[in-house]
């Protein structure tokens, strides 16, 4: 059943399941068995041998990846823990005078922690909301402020869990340098730098659309604290820590994890700074330099007492249990890939010889692509599981033939994921954007559905443009000036609702 019409069933197994049960772990497993059973000519127990020796394989394999989320878990509960976020929160709560200087600090925050869009949602909210309630800034306005810059600029970022997961998405036996092919796909990249772009334009022209604009209306005329949070505690923490205490851990992290990717692309040994980067190993350099990172913390807090060494230590077990659905996704998503790849389906190759007899559908896959990509995220809440299936897919469509389409409807499915993960009532992120601005989850979902729709309108048109052309730039220049109009018309048709005062 290799090279078959049968080695496309696992896949869409998988995704039509994630569509219809909103489950995405169920629905990868059983796609993986599927694969398995189809491999051994259903053999049950050939299957579930299949099945874990793929698995074991995957994983084992990408085991940095997982070892890298798991410190990046226990370094956010560490800095949590330190109380160096409420001590950033109060000094902000000093020091800005205005509503919209407010937003405008909780966009550049959310902009700034850009390692993790958990770490993202929850530092931003925490460290925002009583600043922002100071200056009546609706609830739902502030989360969608949080969810505007989370994931989005995760997914633009080198550094970060989602590159991380991106580079480790291709198919086992590649050719292709995940890492790489990522850095490939930023500027192209549609709905997250138009998405950010959008958010900013709404904060600074304090123009509003649809439901949002309702809500910011009646925060100034009443400020709403929703019901479920109303007589809410928060949980304050633990440690004694300043701002200082926030921000060297980030950027010994950062710093750490570039100079790794120059270390493991032999920078130390006279190549170029390029080609350092182009030729890294880019699970290895993250796990180095969280691992620094981590080692760097431990000795900042614990000498000076910001936390005691039992709580230091508790925050393992917290930073495990944050991550491990994002672990569980990826090495689910691994497997799958494994199971298609050449070694024992080998969808590649039957795909290949389809594209090769229809070569003229290959203009609409970015689009195509864009749209599966927001549809299977939306139904699925989850960005991750949703590149981890598509990517192998593209990969096994195009080929290494032709490189820019490869890179641009790999962009296209990044760009979707987050769209639909956007919308998305389930999504991880949406949720943790909620609780982060402490909003009505469905205040949220409602108010920020409409300004999804109009970005990712825009980035459809700009995907189109991109396949019919081939070429990234025209596409993305194409959606810059469609929303620089949309833009220039909400600010003369629209009057201001949040207003100054």
């Amino acid at each position: 059943m290799a090279e078959s019409v049968w080695s496309v069933l696992p896949p869409i197994i998988t995704i039509v399941l994630a569509l219809a049960t909103k489950e995405v772990y169920m629905s990868l497993l059983i796609g993986i068995f599927s694969g398995a059973l189809l491999y051994t000519e259903f053999n049950v127990l050939n299957a579930i041998m299949t099945m874990f020796e793929v698995m074991a394989s995957k994983v084992g394999g990408n085991i940095n990846i997982l070892v890298f989320l798991v410190i990046l878990g226990i370094l956010v509960a560490a800095i949590t823990r330190s109380g160096a976020t409420r001590a950033y929160g109060e000094w902000a709560a000093r020091t800005i005078k205005g509503r919209r200087s407010s937003m405008l600090l909780t966009a550049l925050l959310g902009l700034v922690i850009f390692i993790d869009d958990y770490f993202n949602c929850l530092t931003v909210g925490t460290v925002m909301r009583p600043i922002t309630d100071k200056f009546k800034v609706s609830r739902a306005k502030l989360a969608y402020i949080i969810d505007a810059t989370a994931a989005p600029i995760c997914i633009l970022a080198p550094v970060s869990s989602w590159a991380a997961a991106v580079g480790s998405s291709l198919p086992e036996g590649s050719t292709i340098d995940g890492f790489s092919l990522f850095l490939q796909t930023i500027p192209f990249n549609l709905y997250a730098w138009l998405t950010m772009a959008f958010m900013l334009f709404i904060v600074c022209s304090q123009r509003d659309l649809f439901s949002m604009a309702k809500y910011v209306k009646k925060n100034q005329e009443k400020f709403i604290v929703p019901d479920e949070y109303r007589d809410s505690e928060e949980v304050q923490p633990g440690g004694n820590g300043r701002i200082i205490d926030l921000v060297l851990p980030l950027l010994v992290l950062i710093g750490a994890c570039v100079y790794g990717m120059l270390y493991t692309g032999g920078i130390h040994d006279g190549v170029g700074i390029q080609e350092a980067f182009a030729n890294c190993d880019s699970s290895k350099s993250l796990v180095f330099g969280s691992f620094i990172a981590f080692v760097f913390t431990a000795f900042l807090y614990l000498p000076r007492g910001v936390i005691s060494f039992s709580s230091f230590c508790e925050t393992f077990v917290q930073g495990f249990k944050a991550m491990t659905p994002a672990n569980l996704i990826l090495c689910f998503a691994w497997t799958l890939s494994g199971i298609c790849s050449d070694k024992y389906l080998n969808l590649g190759g039957y795909v290949g010889q389809l594209v090769s007899a229809n070569a003229s559908v290959l203009v609409f896959l970015p689009a195509i692509f864009f749209i599966v990509a927001i549809i299977l995220a939306f139904a699925t809440g989850t960005s991750w599981g949703t590149f981890g299936i598509l990517i192998p897919i593209a990969i096994a469509v195009i080929g290494t033939g032709d490189q820019n389409l490869l890179v641009i409807t790999v962009a296209a499915i990044l760009s979707g994921a987050v769209g639909g993960d956007h919308a998305s009532p389930i999504s991880d992120t949406t949720i943790l954007a909620s609780a982060g601005a402490q909003c009505s989850h469905i205040d949220h979902v409602s108010t920020q559905i409409p300004y999804v729709a109009i970005v990712a309108s825009v980035s459809f048109v700009g995907f189109v443009v991109d396949g019919f052309t081939n070429n990234g730039w025209l596409g993305l220049a194409t959606a810059v000036v469609i929303m620089a109009g949309i833009m220039a018309l909400i600010y003369v048709k629209v009057r201001p609702v949040d207003i100054e005062h």
